[in-house]
């Protein structure tokens, strides 16, 4: 049980940053809802089952202009692609997470993803677990209490979707300051400049994402060897 209460309180902790992140983006989120003429109970399921800031905000234009099923589901598929390459890289750290893999599978965001990446020391599937559940925890209050805030009051909903602009800088930032290996986040921001002007604005997630999957993949063969090499 201490060893549970240890746990908790270091996910908490971890997830602080998130917190502030996740409130102020689902806040928007909630009253782009409302402008739209989706009310508090929209906000809350979308949120609980779908859990995906970006694609949420992309759905509520989709459901606002009564896109086909085939259109929002190719969509999703597209917005959320980076999610593949996410998962695949989390194999071998919730391997043996038992009766936690299903909602650590469901609830890996690209906050999440960045904290449990990043973290200090081997920490338990239970951390992980408490990790994910948290920033949930603070999506779905985020996304509900703008939601409330827009049906209590007129906002306009102008600009507020940049926040998820805002967040992922904010990310990128504190794994800058974090870690002293800045060779993974070198790789992202030169892969999705080059994908950036080759493939154009509307194209460019999807190879950017398989760009940075493939150089990663070789930096870590290539410290590998030398890792071998130096301890031969």
């Amino acid at each position: 049980m201490k060893k549970h209460k240890e746990e908790t309180i270091k996910a908490l902790k971890a997830t602080f940053p998130v917190f502030s992140g996740y409130i102020v983006l689902g806040f928007g989120f909630g009253i782009v809802l409302h402008s739209k003429g989706f009310g508090i109970l929209w906000a809350f399921c979308m949120s609980l089952f779908i859990y995906a800031g970006s694609m949420q905000y992309v759905a509520v234009d989709l459901l606002s202009g009564g896109a086909s099923l085939i259109t929002m589901a190719l969509t999703t598929v597209l917005v959320n692609a980076r999610h593949l390459f996410y998962g695949i890289s989390m194999i071998d750290k919730y391997k043996g997470s038992g009766k936690f893999k299903p909602y650590l599978i469901f609830a890996l965001t690209d906050e999440t993803y960045s904290l449990v990446c990043t973290e200090e020391g081997e920490n338990s599937h239970r951390y992980h677990f408490m990790v994910s559940l948290f920033n949930h925890t603070y999506w779905v209050s985020g996304t509900v209490l703008g939601a409330a805030v827009g049906t209590a009051f007129n906002f306009a909903p102008n600009g507020i979707d940049f926040a998820l602009t805002a967040l992922f800088v904010t990310v990128f930032v504190e794994q800058w300051l974090s870690s002293k290996d800045h060779a993974a986040a070198i790789t992202g921001v030169t892969a999705s400049a080059i994908c950036l002007i080759v493939f154009g604005a509307d194209s460019f997630l999807i190879p950017s994402m398989i760009l940075i999957t493939a150089a990663l993949t070789a930096l870590r063969f290539i410290r590998k060897r030398k890792g071998d090499m130096k301890n031969a």
